[in-house]
């Protein structure tokens, strides 16, 4: 297992079989690196899990992300990612990152 600090992952399962995990962090800006390095460890684990296996889930392939990076107001930074899944790409993700499964 490989620890988060500011991302923590929730998952639902859609009817069609796919699942979808969201991870939001707001942070000040000393913190941003940290949660973007964060985001980028999950994305290089899940391309390195699934090489050539990213694009949209309904159409064959194992994962695919959404990414949103916003700045708020009091000089927060939020990030949003969204990771939409096959139940087992979705169930190494969680039990990699979180310790938990789908």
């Amino acid at each position: 297992m490989s620890g988060l600090r500011y991302l923590h992952f929730e998952a639902s399962d859609g009817d069609d079989g796919v699942c979808t995990l969201e991870a939001v962090a707001s942070v000040q800006p000393d913190a941003r690196a940290a949660v973007q390095a964060e985001v980028e460890q999950v994305l290089q684990w899940a391309a390195a899990q699934f090489p050539g296996d990213s694009g949209p889930v309904e159409d064959g392939h194992a994962w695919h992300h959404a990414l949103l990076e916003q700045h708020e107001p009091g000089g927060w930074f939020t990030v949003s990612l969204t990771l939409v899944a096959a139940p087992h790409a979705a169930a190494a993700l969680l039990a990699h990152f979180d310790g938990g499964d789908t």
